[in-house]
């Protein structure tokens, strides 16, 4: 550590510090230090030879500040030295705080829950409130997020991710898919500050309450990158349907400082996330397969579960062939799945079908999964007193159940499937497709649908069900 920053620590708390402990800056080039004084009053001291990257994290954090936003006051610094102090926010990050709450469990802890609707609601104060005033020629190293950094970020994850990985791609037209994409993004909103690094590393945790840090990327652009930052954070691994109540809960935010339309928002909301995946792919790719630092690799399969996600909801308004293709095959690939042991959640989806309407369509990138033909059963809609009843209804199932065939065919497709699961469970597949089909997708496949799903769930396996061509006959 330079002297100098003990000099600037006893020029602000009289005394030089008792105590200097280093600490890890996650996938940066600072030095950062905790210095404590013998009354145990606390900096934390930043080494940063980026002078446009300081003046950045000072002078916006200066306006924030001044905005009432929960930001670390700026103690001391020497700008000619790369060197500053900032207020100590302790050592819980919103990440830290996630992994230490939930355990094992999939789920996000109320007292989580809590803290991350105070984080998005937060955000468009940062973006909007404070985004009117900010100094965006303070921006290093561009003051917008623009075609050119866009660029950037695409070409990043060209380099370092899809080369790097072996993904074979068609480069001039997956250029012409990166021009199409930053056009398409570009029709959105990008009079806002964006903060960059949105993401529950950068949000410390201090009484219950969010505090930020590492906005000196920031620069102009649209309000939907952040949010995608922090819901998308790879190994944070939130929940689906957590995402999307946080994503309801920040338009609320911002909708109660300036006029936002939600369908607007949408059009390019996954178009942002999209990018941000890709940049975040990218940054592991440089730090992992260039750089040679292996637990950067472990937000990859993370971060190929935030990408199939994508992929299910369909294409985007504008066409991109090539880069779709790319990333089908990075979904489909059981070696980048595999290429750290990361408990990612399996979903095994549990269809009943009827063969007239055709095959269930894959919509997780994996191309398909077991397929179960019923109709060499007893059907029990050729009796009278089923034509009205589906295979839920006790006495329809029942009459199933009491077939030796059909005991015996379900058994045989739960001994194919099981092993199944756990192999993909292993290699950390997020899907796995099971369809039962029969003539009319009513009686027979709907009963094996529901023991498989039993089965399953028996086995702790998280489950899917879908009776798709199930006819309604309620009153």
């Amino acid at each position: 550590m330079q002297p100098r920053l003990q000099e600037l620590f006893a020029e602000r708390f009289g005394a030089p510090p008792s105590e200097v402990a280093e600490l890890r800056a996650h996938g940066s080039d600072r030095k950062l230090w905790r210095l404590r004084a013998a009354d145990g009053r606390t900096a934390i001291g930043v080494e940063n030879p980026d002078h446009g990257e300081n003046a950045a994290f000072i002078g916006f954090t200066s306006h924030f500040r001044g905005s009432g936003l929960p930001m670390p006051e700026i103690y001391a610094e020497d700008r000619a030295a790369g060197l500053y102090l900032e207020e100590d926010l302790g050592d819980t990050t919103l990440f830290e705080l996630l992994n230490r709450e939930r355990g094992d469990a999939a789920d996000v802890p109320d007292s989580v829950a809590r803290v991350y609707e105070k984080t998005v609601r937060l955000l468009p104060r940062i973006q909007i409130e404070a985004g009117r005033g900010i100094d965006y020629a303070l921006c290093y190293p561009r003051e917008a997020f623009d075609r050119r950094s866009m660029m950037w970020d695409l070409n990043y994850f060209k380099y370092y991710f899809l080369k790097l990985a072996g993904v074979p791609a068609h480069e001039q037209m997956l250029e012409n898919d990166f021009d199409a994409l930053c056009g398409f993004l570009l029709q959105a909103d990008r009079e806002h500050f964006l903060y960059r690094d949105f993401q529950s590393r950068n949000v410390m945790v201090r009484d219950g309450e969010p505090w930020f840090i590492d906005y000196q990327g920031g620069r102009k652009g649209a309000l939907h990158y952040d949010l995608a930052s922090i819901l998308l954070d790879a190994k944070a691994n939130l929940p689906f349907e957590f995402r999307d109540r946080m994503r309801q809960v920040y338009l609320e935010a911002a909708a109660e400082i300036a006029p936002v339309d939600a369908k607007k928002f949408d059009r390019h909301y996954r178009g942002f996330a999209l990018i941000r995946i890709l940049q975040a792919m990218g940054a592991y790719g440089f730090r992992g397969f260039y750089e040679r630092k292996a637990h950067f690799l472990q937000s990859v399969p993370y971060a190929i579960r935030n990408l199939e996600h994508l992929l299910q909801q369909g294409e985007l308004p504008v066409p991109l062939p090539a880069l779709w293709d790319a990333l089908h095959k990075i979904v489909r690939s059981t070696r980048l799945r595999e290429i750290a042991p990361v408990p990612l959640t399996l979903t095994v989806r549990v269809t009943s079908f009827s063969y007239k309407g055709g095959y269930p369509p894959d919509e997780t990138g994996h191309g398909g999964g077991f397929v179960f033909d019923c109709r060499s059963l007893p059907n029990p809609g050729r009796e009278a007193q089923f034509v009205r009843m589906t295979g839920r209804d006790a006495d329809c199932a029942a009459w199933l159940a009491a077939r030796p065939e059909v005991v015996r065919f379900i058994e045989q497709s739960r001994a194919l499937v099981m092993p199944a699961v756990e192999i993909y469970r292993e290699r950390n597949f997020t899907h796995l497709s099971v369809a039962f089909g029969c003539t009319g997708g009513q009686h027979r496949s709907v009963w094996c649908a529901e023991r498989l799903a039993e089965s399953l769930r028996a086995a702790g396996v998280r489950v899917d069900l879908r009776h798709r061509d199930m006819p309604d006959f309620t009153p």
